[in-house]
């Protein structure tokens, strides 16, 4: 989108901010390119093909690069020794290397010379047959957007989650005949913190619905079936976080999701989750992403949950020019950097609507080509109804003046019950009606050059360079330590997941990260 400047933001501190997420972002990054984890080993045998589980439920990929570490660590990545395992042993497939794995029947070694080579040339056709299939289902998508057509921007985005794919699916179509335009499948409560991947479709989800390959391919399913009902096409979004964020994102690929939320701090904040494996998994996570034509959607409207709105004001754009370094660094484009704020400042307080239309107008302004995700409010809703949908119209209008791009459908019941289809319904109307009444309407809303809602977004721009300055010269790491981000400390060596990460060694080999890192930024 080409976003008109109307701030009159000045330039020099503009590209002042980019400069210090830069040097922010330059340690982690490091970081991420010399080291591994479990689950970006696991992605890697996802990618090459081998899927399923055993009778515990527990994932054959999980299996494998256990049994792999066991022997001989993940140093060297997971791809050596199972693939010099399957030239030198006795097993059909991946699949029946994995089952004798597990039961003990096999001794992996690190190949060196010829069979090193071997290993590798082996390993790497076959986890190119896996981006392969990626790129057919990035293809296939934009046959089916050229066939079918786009809905105009903003794209409305909704929720659906019961627990039970099979009732996820019919709720979902309905949406998009209630003119929803992108759905998203919550998953269920916890699976963050599984250090594994569910397999099949799931009815047993808790306040959301688990997310498994065969969950994404029945709802893309039911999505493509509605898109081609509708004449437009209807877009899927699950979750790439936690401790299996780099095979869900490898999942997406495979089957074609559209949007993944996929943040670079949600997880270590609101699911303490160690800050090394979520930065490492997520650039491996992002480079798939970026592969695979999916559009991120970034997380700080949580910050505003913990965080007052108005003093953390900065510490979402901080985070926002820090996900965008991420991104862009991990080979995504603009176009697919679905960065995250909210319309979260307590309506009692006096001109709210004008520091909303301030902090909403700043981010556009700051992401120009950014297909922004707004969130509705949620912090404040106090469970009256009717004062409910009267704050989510104002939302509606403050995403509709500022230009944002994806606009997730607020719900007069937030916080009260699971949303009725009927609630839905109203919800969809309320963003409906906005939308069409006050299309075009952004083109009027030019604010004083001194007035208040172009001085407020000078002040918190301002603020967030203050705290970049602190956090290149200190370190992400001591920042999230210290509580930066939504008021929560999360020290870089505590969590959940340190203990799969693993530092690589030299001829360490992943023939994804080989093909991905060719991905253009």
């Amino acid at each position: 989108m080409t976003t008109q400047m109307r701030l009159q933001l000045d330039a020099r501190v503009v590209s002042k901010a980019r400069r210090l997420a830069e040097r922010a972002a330059a340690p982690v990054v490091e970081l991420a390119r010399t080291h591994t984890t479990t689950s970006v080993e696991r992605a890697v045998l996802r990618l090459a093909g081998l899927s399923g589980a055993d009778a515990e439920g527990i994932p054959w990929v999980n299996r494998l690069a256990d049994a792999v570490r066991a022997d001989v660590g993940l140093e060297h990545g997971v791809a050596l020794p199972v693939y010099d395992a399957l030239a030198t042993g006795d097993h059909a497939d991946l699949a029946a290397l994995a089952q004798k794995a597990a039961a003990g029947g096999v001794r992996f070694r690190i190949p060196q010379g010829r069979e090193a080579a071997r290993a590798a040339s082996a390993a790497r056709r076959a986890v190119g047959g896996g981006i392969t299939r990626i790129d057919r289902s990035r293809r296939e998508r934009d046959r089916l957007v050229r066939r079918l057509g786009d809905p105009p921007k903003p794209w409305i985005y909704l929720i659906v989650a019961t627990g039970d794919i099979h009732e996820d699916i019919p709720q979902a179509q309905a949406a998009a005949r209630a003119g929803a335009d992108v759905i998203a499948v919550i998953r269920s409560t916890g699976q963050s913190l599984l250090d594994y991947v569910p397999e099949g479709a799931t009815r047993e989800g808790f306040a959301g619905t688990y997310a498994t390959q065969e969950n994404f391919r029945l709802m893309r399913a039911a999505l493509d079936e509605v898109s081609r009902e509708l004449g437009r096409y209807i877009r899927l979004t699950n979750y790439a976080s936690g401790l299996c964020m780099p095979e869900i994102a490898t999942l997406a690929g495979l089957e074609r999701l559209d949007m993944m939320l996929n943040d670079c701090m949600y997880g270590i904040i609101f699911r303490d989750i160690n800050p090394q494996r979520t930065f490492i998994d997520q650039r491996f996570s992002r480079q798939i992403h970026a592969r695979a034509g999916i559009i991120i959607n970034t997380g700080e409207d949580n910050y505003l949950t913990t965080a007052d709105a108005v003093d953390a004001a900065h510490t979402v754009v901080v985070s926002q020019l820090l996900n965008e370094r991420f991104g862009l660094e991990a080979g995504l484009e603009d176009w697919q950097l679905g960065l995250g704020h909210a319309f979260e400042i307590n309506p009692g307080l006096p001109e709210q609507f004008r520091l909303e239309l301030a902090h909403a107008q700043l981010v556009r302004e700051l992401f120009p080509n950014a297909p922004l995700k707004y969130m509705p409010p949620t912090k404040h809703m106090t469970g009256n109804v009717f004062f409910g949908y009267l704050l989510d119209a104002f939302f509606n209008l403050a995403g509709v003046l500022t230009g944002q791009e994806i606009i997730l459908v607020g719900m007069m019941t937030e916080g009260i019950v699971t949303p009725f289809l009927s609630d839905r319904d109203l919800a969809l109307e309320n963003v409906r009606y906005v939308r069409d009444a006050c299309a075009g309407l952004a083109e009027d809303f030019v604010p004083a050059p001194d007035g208040f809602i172009a001085t407020r977004a000078r002040q918190v721009l301002g603020e967030s360079v203050e705290l970049l300055e602190r956090i290149a010269a200190d370190g992400l790491f001591e920042a999230i330590a210290d509580g930066t981000f939504g008021i929560t400390r999360r020290p870089s060596d505590g969590g959940r997941g340190l203990d799969g990460v693993v530092a690589r060694a030299d001829g360490y080999l992943n023939p994804a990260s080989e093909l991905l890192e060719g991905t253009p930024a």
